[in-house]
Order: structure tokens, then sequence, then C-alpha cells
């Protein structure tokens, strides 16, 4: 069968699963058998027997939405590329603007007398924030934190020889050594209310871990958790961003304008690529 037409046959299976892009994904996993750039696999790959059955048991499995990073064992996010798979968050491209923002906030702080801008990135996962920062902003000494413990194996892993100081421990009162001689802190916590099962798609609910996904009745606690930790990591003039759900435009910005004691300035929601809320970001005075 040539491989046009089995990634049209395999299309049709994810398409009927209900998977969102189904003849991308179908290309991916063709390419990941073959080995062939998933660009050129309609054209030049021949597959064995033996890579079709492994092709086909592959769409089964992400016909049961098992997530696509799990079944290639990577995930692509901004410059590289990260080991993932069961236990630990999968990186999204949503989260890239996020690290877009920090990267570009770590360039403006550096400082050569001070030995390059500190970065802290909470609740870090597989540790995509981090890795994206110290890869393109070298001077940048990067700190991260992860509470579960399967998720912060994966993130060692990742950062591995990377410079980064993982450390594994709850983000609300992570690095008391560095307060207050932070630059700039990140963080993509769980924000999904806890009544939103049924909203949340598969792939994400059922294999995602639950301390990446929930965060209270209204999604809100662990923002409001991180506020606090920024408030007490950040020296005057640093900043703070953290990704949240598209319906938290205006509740997540109103957690740091209404801050008991902290008087947050330059509080503005940023939108992703589809004009979506995406992430709120703030300066320490």
């Amino acid at each position: 069968m040539s491989p046009r037409r089995l990634i049209e046959e395999a299309a049709e299976a994810l398409a009927a699963a209900g998977v969102a892009s189904p003849e991308v994904d179908a290309t991916i996993l063709l390419s990941y058998v073959t080995g062939i750039p998933w660009s050129m696999v309609k054209l030049r790959a021949r597959p064995m027997p033996e890579q079709i059955t492994a092709f086909r048991d592959l769409i089964a499995a992400r016909s049961r939405r098992v997530p696509l990073q799990h079944l290639t064992g990577s995930a692509p996010f901004r410059h590289v590329d990260l080991e993932v798979g069961p236990g630990v968050f999968i990186p999204r491209p949503e989260t890239e603007l996020l690290a877009g923002w920090a990267i570009e906030e770590a360039r403006r702080a550096i400082d050569d007398r001070t030995g390059g801008p500190v970065v802290v990135d909470l609740c870090t996962g597989s540790g995509a924030i981090a890795l994206s920062l110290v890869r393109e902003v070298s001077e940048a000494r990067v700190h991260a934190v992860e509470l579960d413990e399967t998720a912060y194996a994966w993130a060692m892993r990742n950062l591995s020889e990377s410079g980064v100081d993982l450390r594994i421990g709850d983000a609300a009162d992570a690095f008391p050594d560095l307060n207050g001689t932070v630059d700039v802190v990140v963080a993509n916590p769980p924000y999904i209310p806890l009544g939103a099962w049924e909203s949340v798609a598969p792939e994400a609910r059922d294999h995602d871990p639950e301390l990446a996904l929930w965060s209270g009745q209204d999604g809100l606690d662990a923002i409001r958790a991180i506020e606090a930790t920024a408030w007490r990591l950040l020296k005057p003039g640093g900043v703070v961003g953290i990704e949240h759900a598209d319906a938290q435009g205006e509740s997540a910005p109103d957690v740091f304008a209404s801050a008991e004691g902290h008087g947050w300035l330059d509080v503005v929601d940023n939108l992703d690529l589809a004009d979506r809320p995406r992430y709120v970001t703030a300066r320490r005075p």
C-alpha cells in the first residue's frame, strides 16, 4: 500500500475517533515508524510490512486518544525537542508565547555587572520553558521547580547538563534562598476548575497528571499561590507571567489587582495567536 493511501486510511480512523488533526497525526506517525521526514513521507516512504503493522498499532492507540507525543516520545517546543511520556504534562504550542515573553524579559534584564538575569520557572513540568530560556538566553541563570515526582524525573532528563537549577518541591514555598533577587518569574500552572471535567479533551484528562490540570473550584488556586511566590521572589522592577485558561482573561489578572498588600504595576492580560486570553503579566514596584 502506498504511503499516501496509508495516511488517508489512518486519517479516516482518527477523524472518526474525534482526533482534532487526523491527517497531520497520521503523517507524523508514519514518519516516526519509517524514519522519513514528515514533510516528505508521502513521496519517499516505502514502508516494510513490519512498519505498516507498527504504524497501524500506533493509529489504534491514537484512536483511543493516547497523546501523539506519548507515542513518539517527544514534543517540540520552540527550538527544542523534549522527552515526554506518561506522568508529565505535554507542553502545548500556546505556551510558546509565554516562554517567548519570558525570554524577551530576560534579555531586557541582562546586566554584565550582575552576572546575568535570574529567572525562575515554577511548575516546570517537562522543563520546556526552563530549557528554552537557557538555550535562548545564554546569560540567564535559570531555576526551576516541579512538585510531581514523575514529572520531575522527566524534567531531570530534559534539563540534564543544561545548567538549570532544578529542584523538587511546591511552587508556593520554592526558592527561599532567592527572595528579592529574581528578574523574571514564569509559570504554566494547573488552572482547570474541578467542575470542568467533561470539557477537557481525553488526551489531557486521561493522560496528563492531575497535579498539572486541576486547581480548585474556580481554577485559580495555583495562580493565587504563584502570585504570592512571585511577590516574594522578585526584585524591584521584576516581572511575572502566568498562563491561564481562555475563560480566565478577567479573573486571572484580578488575582494580581486584588492581592492584599501587593501593589502590582502594569497588570496586563495577553492574547494567544487565536486572539484568546492566554497569560497575565505584572511588574513588582
